[in-house]
């Protein structure tokens, strides 16, 4: 990263620390359904629901999670974590899996933006992030965004800047986080197309638990 890319994400983070921290005193956003009621069934995907270790959690500080591990009769498998923050001021924000991956000892190897088609809906497209990982012989791909008081983010600086406006203008610093994370078991492309296909599936059931605008 250069220094002007550095010296642009820490000043965006002294002013988002230094924003919310002033302006984000009002009532803490619930989702709208409990998280522990997320559905095990989605389309022809059965899940089960996991869990992190303690310590995990004790890092991510979140308000409400769901870890789901989703099968298809044929054998493909993703894992999904949605992590929501009933406000996010100083100590209690959303982690970057930039950040998180790495330290479990995944390589990014590739990073893309990745475009999902959700039919019937608003906003009917939404961009996402797509990571390209290893760690010694295995793949993964993962897929990303930041649903957050009605926007779906895939830019870690507009998620910021937008903290900021919505604390100033809204009082709300409410948002969520949502993670899937499928093995590559026989082609790049395979996986892409079963992971985004589950992912289109998902983003509408999200929207009845994650508040909006």
């Amino acid at each position: 990263m250069s220094f002007k890319r550095t010296l642009i994400a820490s000043s965006l983070m002294i002013l988002t620390m230094v924003c919310v921290s002033f302006f984000s005193y009002g009532e803490d956003v619930s989702p709208k359904k409990p998280l522990s009621n997320f559905p095990r069934r989605i389309g022809n995907w059965i899940g089960k629901e996991g869990h992190f270790d303690q310590r995990i959690y004790d890092i991510l500080r979140v308000d409400d999670s769901f870890l789901g591990h989703y099968r298809t009769v044929d054998g493909h498998h993703v894992q999904l974590y949605i992590g929501y923050f009933k406000t996010q001021r100083q100590g209690e924000q959303i982690h970057s899996p930039k950040n998180c991956l790495p330290g479990a000892g995944w390589n990014i190897v590739r990073t893309s933006l990745e475009d999902l088609v959700i039919p019937n809906t608003n906003p009917g497209k939404i961009r996402v992030v797509k990571l390209y990982l290893e760690k010694g012989d295995q793949r993964q791909l993962v897929l990303y965004w930041f649903q957050s008081r009605g926007r779906f983010i895939h830019s870690e600086y507009k998620r910021k800047i937008y903290l900021v406006w919505d604390a100033i203008l809204k009082n709300r610093t409410d948002g969520s986080f949502i993670r899937l994370i499928a093995p590559i078991d026989k082609d790049e492309a395979d996986t892409t197309e079963h992971i985004t296909s589950f992912a289109q599936q998902l983003i509408p059931i999200v929207s009845e638990y994650v508040p909006g605008a």
